[in-house]
């Protein structure tokens, strides 16, 4: 892969003006009523825009930081400039056939993280993924592509793994279940080079990888695969990342935040230290002989 990824995206772009709008707003004691009233919309509307939901007319823009008491030009004129980038595409815009609406805000998000910690039940985490693995685990959701398709799909993954060797790369740190290390994806032949592909990747210096063994039983992570992603910009809160088949969830309450976060600090202590993953992995490896 020669493409370089952009960082970040509209919804990125979008939250951090959005964020910036709702600071100035209650700073100047105002409230959304009174915010949708001056660009002739409802408070709903204020609410969207503060949460990055929608796109920003100039217009608006210009009556709400004027509104809030920016009169400097430079200082509109910078609120101006994120709002175009804000309504630019994103350099997966020539996939959004393939990426569902409730996916494409994940992936602008993970482009700017600082820190993502994810844990996996099923599969290796998309990020770890090599080719032929992401191969195996497309054709294996049946989505009917085609051969064109398919191959689509992977150079966007492969596009996306792109942040995690770009000069400030962001700090990963996975926790994979067992279970996915041993179930065949794609066959010995390919379960192997993914295996020899995680052992490769912890010599990354922001990578830090931990395998969760069979014998600890039963643990709080069981519900399902979740990734918590944090921001180096003040303005964007930490986002809990839920995905399911056919939709997505993003949690960014504090306590929601918190919850997940007590879930991966205990399945940290209860999976193999990362000083040993390389010989829990080898072991796998010997096992898929």
């Amino acid at each position: 892969m020669t493409d370089e990824q952009p960082r970040g995206g509209p919804t990125v772009r979008r939250r951090l003006l959005g964020a910036q709008l709702r600071r100035l707003r209650t700073e100047a004691g105002i409230s959304r009523e009174q915010a949708g009233e001056a660009i002739r919309a409802s408070e709903w509307k204020i609410h969207r825009l503060e949460n990055g939901q929608v796109g920003f007319k100039e217009l608006d823009i210009i009556d709400l930081v004027r509104l809030y008491g920016v009169t400097n030009a430079t200082k509109i004129e910078t609120f101006l400039a994120l709002a175009r980038e804000a309504n630019q595409p994103a350099w997966w815009n020539p996939y959004s056939d393939l990426l569902p609406q409730w996916f494409r805000a994940y992936v602008d998000l993970e482009a700017v993280a600082a820190q993502i910690r994810t844990y996996e039940g099923q599969f290796v985490p998309g990020l770890l993924q090599t080719e032929e693995y992401m191969r195996a685990v497309m054709q294996g959701a049946q989505l009917d592509d085609s051969a064109e398709e398919l191959e689509r799909r992977v150079k966007v993954r492969l596009t996306r793994q792109q942040l995690l060797t770009r000069p400030d790369p962001p700090q990963l740190w996975a926790v994979i279940d067992e279970a996915a290390l041993r179930r065949p994806v794609g066959g010995t032949k390919v379960m192997r080079a993914q295996l020899e592909r995680l052992i490769d990747v912890r010599e990354l210096p922001n990578v830090t990888l931990q395998v969760l063994p069979f014998s600890i039983g039963a643990h709080v992570a069981m519900v399902g695969a979740f990734s918590i992603l944090r921001f180096a910009e003040q303005e964007l809160p930490d986002v809990v990342y839920l995905e399911h088949i056919d939709s997505a969830s993003y949690l960014d309450r504090p306590e929601d935040v918190d919850q997940y976060a007590h879930i991966m600090a205990r399945i940290v202590v209860d999976s193999t230290p990362p000083e040993v993953a390389s010989e829990v992995l080898s072991q796998l490896l010997h096992d898929q002989s």
